[in-house]
């Protein structure tokens, strides 16, 4: 069933409904209206009869009978009974009255007064004291009028209910029809949208309502799945690239060994040069396993409380290994007296770290880095610095960007994952990263965690 026809459906049950409840309480309460009006009149009738009979010059029931009878506002099948202490009738204007139920008549003692129904008849019965007796009198008619009254408006509300259902029913099915239109568009536009023409989007009519939220919240998504295709499609583009460079050097320094007739030191010579670049590619591969697949396994990595100087002591001895003519100081300016501990994956900062380092070893023109600790009890500031050759605003920008490498690292092994893969550690364990260039041409990447959190995903 389609929204179009639910939405019929349910607006007009809601008016047909509604038109129900409208009538009956229309019918009913007129209803009411006319059995008080005319239990006022039946009492009324009882009264002049009791007043007529217990008149101080007493009228004899033929005369009552005859005067009830050719009375203008006589009821229709009017019937009168009068009943004396001992139940026993007094006097009856009609001979076929039908016998009254002794427990009625003790009720009318009891109540006073009683108003009941018998087939179409309605009758009133009260206590009339005469001479300190008490009598019954019963006073009984059809509301002939009343009830024909009332059946003419249950015809009109009828037919006046199945008019409003008609209506209703036709109404509801353009209203649905020109609510759905915009969803229909909808429907039309997405099926236009493929992996080839994702620049397409929905047409916003009103952001206000609810279909133009959806509008927005579904181009919103085609963006970020176009930015995510275009990153892909870049991604493998550049990594096949990173790759096939080594694997053709590799291919070309073994093949021309197998040509030559070296000796012994070149054949040597020639394997540490393959070893190198098999291990650039080893690194690179390592790192693009990691880029691609941290965001998957991110909800399954397992984080303890870490120290983060104990970290970055263990990465500078390594870098060191390395780089031994390298110059590493690590400081803290404020807070010694708390411990820079944050709730990590302790591989993947290592990593993190270890590329910054790297990244500062290569790149060093005085062969010094600085890594400056802030700490607090509630954040943990870390400030890598070196100094850099010139690097323009726009490189700044993109440094963090996958196999983006800046104009100062032409002569620089690397293939530009390092930094980009970094940045995503960093922002899975709710820090950020900042890159900028300060005084005398010095690089500095500003790193803040929240000491001693952890986000709630992983707890």
């Amino acid at each position: 069933m389609t929204i179009r026809t639910k939405m019929t459906i349910l607006f007009s049950g809601i008016v047909t409904l509604l038109s129900l409840i409208f009538c009956v309480a229309i019918y009913i309460s007129t209803e009411i209206h006319r059995q008080a009006e005319y239990k006022t009149r039946l009492r009324q009738e009882a009264l002049t009869a009791a007043t007529i009979l217990f008149n101080e010059k007493e009228v004899s029931p033929d005369l009552l009978k005859l005067l009830t009878r050719n009375q203008m506002t006589v009821l229709v099948q009017e019937e009168i009974v009068l009943f004396d202490s001992n139940n026993q009738i007094v006097y009856q204007n009609n001979p076929s009255i039908k016998q009254i139920n002794k427990s009625i008549i003790d009720e009318i003692r009891a109540n006073k007064e009683k108003f009941w129904h018998q087939d179409k008849t309605e009758k009133f019965g009260m206590v009339f004291k005469n001479k300190n007796r008490d009598y019954i009198i019963v006073a009984s008619a059809v509301d002939k009028y009343g009830l024909e009254k009332q059946q003419n408006l249950a015809l009109l509300l009828s037919i006046g209910s199945l008019f409003m259902i008609f209506i209703s029913a036709v109404v509801g099915i353009f209203f649905a029809k020109g609510l759905t239109i915009p969803l229909q568009q909808m429907i039309k536009k997405i099926d236009n949208i493929t992996a080839s023409n994702l620049n397409l989007r929905l047409h916003l009519n009103n952001e206000k309502d609810e279909i133009g939220q959806l509008s927005r919240r579904f181009n919103e998504m085609l963006d970020r799945l176009q930015k995510a295709f275009m990153l892909q499609h870049s991604f493998v583009a550049n990594a096949s690239h990173e790759l096939r460079t080594p694997l053709t050097a590799i291919t070309g320094q073994i093949q021309v060994s197998l040509l030559a007739n070296d000796n012994e030191h070149d054949l040597r010579l020639m394997a540490e040069s393959v070893l190198e670049d098999v291990n650039q590619l080893n690194k690179l591969t390592n790192n693009l396993l990691d880029l691609t697949s941290i965001d998957k396994d991110e909800i399954h990595l397992k984080f303890s409380l870490l120290n983060l100087l104990d970290v970055l002591w263990q990465c500078r001895a390594d870098v060191l290994k390395s780089y031994p003519n390298v110059q590493i100081f690590i400081s803290i300016e404020d807070g010694e007296e708390y411990i820079p501990e944050i709730y990590a994956n302790e591989t993947l900062i290592y990593s993190a770290f270890l590329n910054l380092i790297e990244n500062g070893a290569k790149f060093a023109l005085d062969g010094i880095i600085q890594i400056k600790f802030s700490i607090s009890s509630e954040q943990i500031l870390i400030k890598l610095q070196n100094k850099t050759s010139e690097i323009s605003e726009s490189e700044l920008a993109s440094i963090f960007e996958p196999f983006v490498r800046c104009s100062n690292s032409r002569n620089t092994k690397g293939h530009g994952v390092g930094l980009p893969l970094t940045k995503r550690i960093v922002e899975i364990h709710k820090g950020s990263i900042r890159v900028s260039i300060i005084e005398d041409q010095t690089i500095e990447f500003l790193l803040k965690f929240n000491a001693g959190s952890i986000p709630p995903q992983f707890y």
